[in-house]
């Protein structure tokens, strides 16, 4: 059946499934995909979840009944953990904190899957467990190192899955599956209880069908972690539903850049894409990439390989036979580098780093493609190290640059193979990018993973974390007169954007000039308004002095988004002045 949320959630409202019913389908059919699972949880392991649910009602728990998978190299407790090395494995008595997290919203784990050993790779064959077929063709490679966590996806036997992504573990194996994945600012998913690979850019990555899911398990799973040392606070701005203007700036590499590996199908595919951002309101810009690209050289070629080595040195130290020799080659590395080397290499990330961020400043969002060409696995057999890195080039800059992002389908190319690009931006714009990514599968409307199911839009949800969004238009917009009274009562700036082009502004007078938007939309204009959060607490005393012919409402942004705003009755056009032409308060007040 189709398993994205909201209609998995219909199915268990109308009795048409119960999740023992349901559970039982799934491992049937989880049993028949090959070489996705290390362990796939017997009927007596998942029944104690199943059970659980009696007391929760699906009202109250966002994930009631929701089946996921867990990529083998983050804790289950009570299942092993091998981040596929047998001779690694150990039995964790408590679940990674995020499993936490979602398991006390109410989802229930199917089991853990297959990896590239040591999440060492981005092919999906690097497993002593097997090679994880795609999802759509058996020839070619899934993509890794969170292969099974993508390809139960895709088959339909779980909702949502989790794999992790220091160098594009979460996006590679997206793209090649049909799938959204989401690589979240780093910090704000936690790694504890997660075996690390570059543990100082490590980051927990969200497989899904739909970015509607994706926003849903994220907004659970973004919960700080006291425990780990490298969590961050997921600030305001980046919950619940963030809007993106309709008409938005992206910026791909110099046509130089673009590298497709003689992939001539993968590069009509992102020419397509881009048409297809353009048609969504997207304006192209063509910016050097420089900087990404010689920071990703710096993953393998620099330093941080000795990270993956200190994470894994007593297997080579002591079993080095136990590793796969591409795993073992690749990590072994890590033991030359010096404290010199590791300075150097900081030093140049930190300058670069400088010269990425004005290019993300200068735009709404960057796009790629997710992957430069979809290797088979004979392909990958001949030259696995360096097509390896080939299907980096596009992913290894991201944790290093500190960068959010997400894999998003958007065709398949003329042999029947997904094809996907990457939008990406700065830290902590999550929610802006899911946004964007909701808006390419409405517009594509591809089936969902390798399923038949079709997708269907979901009406946007608002969640209730102590903050509500006011439009404002004057007086209180950043650096105005009223501004003070959104400040102290702890609100922060969460967007800057226009409203739709459904009204009127007239400038009242007063001791403190004000404008009044009136909707007419047979006479509109957009104007320019800023999208602020506020404490919910806070709200009555904020709106208690508002004057006539002022009021609150529902403001219309040119996303299509309502949001709470300010808004005027129509007798305000007696009173004041028309000064729509302005298109702004800060417009009219800086010509008059």
């Amino acid at each position: 059946m189709n398993l994205s949320i909201s209609v998995l959630q219909k199915a268990y409202q109308s009795k048409s499934t119960t999740p023992a019913k349901l559970f039982t389908q799934l491992r049937e059919k989880a049993n028949t995909l090959e070489n996705v699972w290390i362990h796939l949880l017997s009927k007596d392991e998942l029944q104690p979840y199943i059970d659980a649910l009696s007391a929760k009602s699906p009202d109250d728990y966002p994930l009631w009944g929701i089946p996921f998978a867990i990529k083998d190299n983050i804790d289950l407790a009570g299942i092993p953990t091998t981040a596929a090395c047998s001779e690694f494995t150990y039995t964790p008595k408590k679940s990674a904190h995020v499993i936490e997290q979602l398991i006390n919203a109410g989802a229930i784990p199917l089991g853990k899957t297959n990896l590239d050993q040591f999440a060492t790779g981005l092919v999906g064959t690097r497993s002593p467990y097997g090679a994880t077929p795609n999802a759509f063709n058996k020839a070619y490679i899934s993509g890794g190192s969170s292969s099974g966590s993508a390809v139960s996806t895709a088959a339909g036997v779980v909702s949502f899955a989790l794999g992790t992504d220091t160098a594009g573990s979460g996006r590679v194996p997206a793209c090649f599956n049909n799938l959204i994945g989401l690589k979240p600012s780093k910090g704000l998913l936690s790694n504890t209880g997660v075996v690390p690979a570059c543990k100082s850019i490590d980051c927990m990555s969200i497989f899904s069908l739909t970015a509607d899911d994706a926003q849903t398990v994220f907004s659970i799973a973004a919960n700080y972690d006291e425990t780990d040392c490298f969590s961050r606070h997921n600030p305001v701005t980046n919950q619940g539903c963030v809007n993106l203007a309709h008409d938005f700036t992206f910026a791909v590499p110099l046509q130089e850049q673009l590298a497709f590996f003689g992939d001539d199908d993968y590069q009509q595919a992102f020419a397509l894409a881009i048409e297809q951002l353009i048609e969504l309101g997207g304006s192209k810009l063509e910016v050097d990439f420089s900087p990404m690209l010689d920071a990703a050289r710096l993953l393998y070629e620099g330093p941080w390989v000795a990270e993956r080595y200190l994470a894994t040195q007593d297997i080579l130290l002591n079993k080095p036979e136990a590793m796969m020799d591409v795993t073992r080659t690749i990590i072994s590395g890590g033991s030359t580098p010096k404290a010199t080397d590791s300075f150097a290499a900081l030093y140049k990330l930190q300058a670069l780093k400088k010269l990425a961020d004005k290019l993300v400043a200068s735009v709404d969002v960057l796009v790629t493609p997710t992957a430069g060409r979809h290797f088979t696995l004979a392909e990958i057999e001949e030259e696995p190290i360096l097509r390896n890195s080939q299907l980096g080039y596009y992913t290894n800059f991201m944790n290093l640059l500190d960068f959010s992002a997400i894999a998003v389908p958007t065709s398949f190319t003329k042999n029947k193979m997904p094809f996907g690009i990457t939008v990406f931006s700065d830290a902590m714009e999550d929610q802006k990018l899911l946004t964007l990514a909701k808006r390419i599968q409405q517009s594509t409307k591809l089936p969902l993973g390798a399923t038949s199911f079709s997708y269907e839009a979901r009406e946007s949800s608002q969640y209730n974390l102590g903050y509500i969004d006011v439009v404002v238009c004057g007086a209180h917009l950043s650096g105005m007169a009223l501004n003070h009274q959104l400040t102290e009562r702890g609100a922060i700036l969460k967007q800057v954007t226009e409203s739709a082009a459904a009204y009127r502004m007239y400038a009242l007078p007063g001791n403190i000039e004000r404008p009044a938007m009136v909707r007419d939309e047979d006479s509109a204009e957009a104007f320019a308004v800023e999208v602020w959060s506020l404490p919910i607490a806070e709200f009555g005393s904020f709106v208690h002095g508002i004057a006539q012919p002022l009021g609150i409402g529902k403001v219309e942004l040119a996303s299509g988004d309502y949001v709470t705003g300010f808004i005027a009755e129509s007798y305000a056009k007696t009173l004041g002045r028309d000064i729509s032409d302005f298109k702004g308060w800060r417009n009219y007040l800086k010509n008059t």
